[in-house]
């Protein structure tokens, strides 16, 4: 039996391809939510995908989650750097949430550095472009629930 994850995606990122490609790379939104789709699949993961530009949905998403998912992978963009509610819903919902940045965000605007959701997430990963998401699917795979 195969467990399923959430792919969570919050503001900005349904830009993907066409907002700041020197930094967020090329790759469509719907070309990168495919080949998540097909690489956990190759893991025996079942997916959900949901972006939001809306913090209170995502919160909403991830209590929602709870109970039919393993894990969440979670790029929560600017939300990062000062949304206390996603990392309250996080603690709250008791399932593993890997962090995930397409950018190296300790690179990047000082704000960037910091992140007050991943003192509540099981890890993060950043700056490995698009990869930055399968490193986390295969960090979900493998963990022990």
């Amino acid at each position: 039996m195969s467990k399923k994850i959430l792919i969570l995606h919050g503001p900005n990122l349904n830009l993907l391809g066409e907002r700041e490609p020197g930094i967020y790379g090329d790759t469509s939104f719907e070309s990168l939510n495919w080949h998540l789709m097909e690489y956990a699949a190759s893991l025996g993961l079942e997916t959900e995908v949901f972006q939001s530009n809306h913090e209170g949905e995502l919160v909403d998403k991830l209590h929602e989650c709870r109970k039919s998912c393993a894990g969440v992978v979670l790029n929560a963009g600017a939300y990062t750097h000062y949304s206390y509610a996603i990392a309250d819903a996080i603690k709250a919902i008791k399932i593993p949430v890997v962090e995930v940045h397409i950018s190296n965000i300790f690179a990047r605007d000082a704000f960037r550095s910091h992140s007050v959701i991943a003192p509540v997430c099981a890890g993060s990963i950043s700056g490995f472009g698009t990869m930055s998401y399968d490193l986390a699917i295969k960090a979900l795979a493998e963990m022990k629930q």
